[in-house]
């Protein structure tokens, strides 16, 4: 935009409506400024303005022009059709955008240099240092996870701090900027914060050392109450109700309220926190807390929601908070449940009661950690067959609230994958060890601190079975398919050559690092080039994630294909139709077990028990009729049906093979 000085005509216009400059020749203009909306307003410093032809409606139908009135500006340029109205103190060292408003706001000031949050360094998972992430605008989960847990290879620390600080300083400056389409009202303090278009900050308290990462496709909400200091807050999150966040970092389509507090703390896409508070936690994506009483601290989640009450320890001995642990992906926390750390609870498992044991069930996946007379006992792979489990499956895609076009964070939802399906079969060892080693008679046998019964364990061995059984055939079935789902006429060296692996990738170890899961050999790969110092971008080291997110069904099957002989003593490189036939069927029974538990789970949802407190000041009649008219019958209830339709069709897809594969 070009400026030009004002003229007299407009230094006396500007007089005359209770205007005052420390130097009127410092003062510039855009071509089509008018004096007209400008009143009682002190102008210091070198100021640039734009025009002022529009107005704002505010709710309720009231109509504010644009324009400029009592206010303070010191090294301001203000861009056109702004309303800056009320400034009780002063607005300082800004570039603010078009169409912006600010009304009824203390100070807003930046006293540079600063870098608005970025380069804050938060003492995550021990509090007293030692595991400490950079913050920055582009943090994703996966970043941050190796920031933060891979300690033991120093040379990738110090290197990818660099690369961090590299950009951190390209983020320094005496200025800030407010960007186009912002509302500010009722503010008391901004100091240091770099806001983006179309932010809303509504009757916050203080806001210093950060950055509010909004756009117009993804703003963020800030609400009454709200202190944030040496913070980043990502497009599409919204923190208002009196939250307080400190030292935080806040992931995109995050949610904090009614008051929750944080510090030192990560979160990132699709977090929610109300009510209660977080100290020193990695909370990866979809980690949500609701409730009061409930202490998120030192410990790394994702995908978890915490239970009423839910709190955890990091002081087990005297030398202070220094312990940390983990709920792997999908770990939940029942009411009231407590775990002294260092613990390690396996994927998609649920946590009752109080655990004080320092167990580590990361090799027992969907399990059950239940607390009997202060002892802790595991009931494993339960969760296989509950209905809760299925439903967050489903929920989580649904529920992603991203709406920019630039996502850090990359999700993979699948509840069966190398990485669960690993943990299984070393489960599986785990178990027929322990019955070897105490006995099939045992009434009890003893694992890293927590007791299984004998009944758990053989209900752990079938749940295994059945689960690596079906996400075999899953991947095997995704691999015969045609582009269009079906299944073409292939000979068996067609077949074969069908089968054989894409890539080399995929036939080791996999990780889940925080949303993200992928071969460990890629992850190390990418650790080993920031090191040697041939990968120096952010950009670079995104799109690094990225071609491991795209490649996933492809790393998948060259770790299927590893395991087919291991598992069912078929070698994939000389698979007969036969053979295929006969892995189809143990897919096929394998599914429709484990649906059939299921639907029984969901069943219970219905009996008897769960009627109770329905047809109030009825009688039996009544109560069936009430529960119906709020929960629906058991046949038709949605989720019923869809677990009814996913074994037609699953039946159905396994027919279809088989048919392909006959003469």
């Amino acid at each position: 935009m070009e400026y030009r000085k004002l003229n007299q005509t407009e230094i006396e216009a500007l007089r005359q409506n209770g205007c005052s400059a420390a130097d009127w020749s410092c003062i510039e203009v855009s071509e089509g400024f008018a004096t007209d909306n400008i009143h009682r307003t002190a102008f210091s410093g070198t100021v640039r303005l734009g025009r002022f032809d529009t107005t704002f409606t505010l709710p309720g139908g009231l109509q504010r022009h644009a324009g400029i009135s009592d206010a303070t500006l010191h090294n301001v340029c203000v861009g056109d059709n702004c309303c800056i109205r009320s400034i009780h103190g002063y607005i300082a060292n800004y570039d603010i955008g078009n169409d912006t408003l600010i009304d009824d706001a203390g100070t807003i000031a930046v006293e540079g240099p600063t870098s608005f949050g970025n380069g804050v360094k938060v003492s995550v998972l021990n509090e007293t240092g030692g595991r400490e992430v950079i913050i920055h605008d582009r943090l994703s989960s996966h970043e941050a996870y190796m920031v933060a847990l891979y300690r033991h290879r120093p040379e990738f620390i110090a290197k990818m701090n660099a690369v961090i600080t590299a950009y951190v300083d390209t983020c320094r400056s005496e200025r800030g900027s407010i960007g186009c389409g912002v509302q500010i009202i009722g503010v008391t303090k901004i100091f240091n914060v770099r806001i983006g278009d179309a932010s809303k900050i509504e009757g916050a308290l203080l806001l210093t050392n950060g950055a509010l990462n909004g756009c117009a496709e993804a703003p963020v909400l800030i609400g009454q109450g709200v202190i944030c200091e040496d913070f980043i807050i990502s497009d599409g999150s919204v923190v208002t109700d009196g939250a307080m966040l400190t030292r935080c970092f806040v992931g995109q389509a995050c949610r904090f309220g009614h008051g929750y507090s944080a510090s030192d703390s990560l979160f990132f896409c699709n977090c929610q926190g109300e009510n209660g508070e977080a100290c020193a936690i990695f909370a990866g994506p979809y980690t949500v807390t609701h409730h009061k009483s409930t202490l998120l601290i030192a410990g790394m989640f994702s995908f978890m929601n915490a239970g009423s009450g839910s709190n955890q320890s990091n002081h087990m001995y005297k030398l202070g908070p220094i312990h940390q642990g983990t709920l792997e992906r999908g770990a939940k926390t029942a009411s009231d449940s407590y775990i002294l750390w260092p613990a390690r609870v396996g994927a998609f498992s649920l946590v009752m009661g109080r655990h004080v044991t320092h167990s580590d069930t990361t090799n027992l996946p969907f399990s059950y950690l239940i607390e009997k007379g202060e002892t802790s006992y595991l009931a494993p792979g339960v969760n296989l067959r509950s209905v809760g489990t299925i439903r967050d499956a489903r929920k989580w895609p649904k529920r992603d609230a991203r709406t920019g076009s630039d996502l850090h964070d990359i999700i993979n939802y699948n509840l069966l994958s190398p990485f669960t399906i690993q943990k299984m079969i070393l489960g599986l060892q785990t178990l027929e060890n322990l019955r070897y080693a105490s006995g099939e008679l045992s009434d009890v046998y003893s694992f890293h601190s927590v007791k299984i019964t004998n009944s758990s364990l053989k209900r752990g061995l079938e749940l295994y079975r059945i689960a690596i059984d079906k996400f075999m055939g899953n991947s095997l079935l995704s691999r015969l398919r045609e582009p269009d789902g079906s299944f073409a006429e292939l000979s068996e060296a067609q077949l074969q050559a069908r089968l054989r692996p894409d890539s080399p990738v995929g036939s080791g170890e996999w990780v889940d690092i925080s949303g993200l899961i992928a071969p460990k050999s890629e992850i190390a790969a990418l650790m080993s080039g920031i090191e040697r110092g041939e990968i120096t971008s952010l950009d670079v080291i995104r799109g690094a994630f990225k071609v491991m997110a795209d490649n996933y069904y492809s790393y998948e099957w060259t770790w299927v294909f590893q395991h087919i002989q291991q598992l069912y003593g078929v070698n994939p490189s000389k698979i007969t139709k036969d053979e295929l036939i006969r892995l189809i069927n143990i897919w096929q029974d394998a599914v429709l077990k484990l649906d059939n538990l299921i639907y029984e789970d969901a069943r219970k949802e219905f009996n008897l028990a769960s009627k109770t407190g329905f047809g109030a000041d009825g009688n039996k009649a009544q109560k069936e009729s009430d529960f119906e008219q709020v929960r629906g019958d058991f046949e038709s209830n949605p989720f019923v049906q869809s677990v009814l339709d996913h074994m037609n069709a699953k039946t159905e897809l396994g027919q279809n093979a088989i048919a392909s594969l006959k003469p």
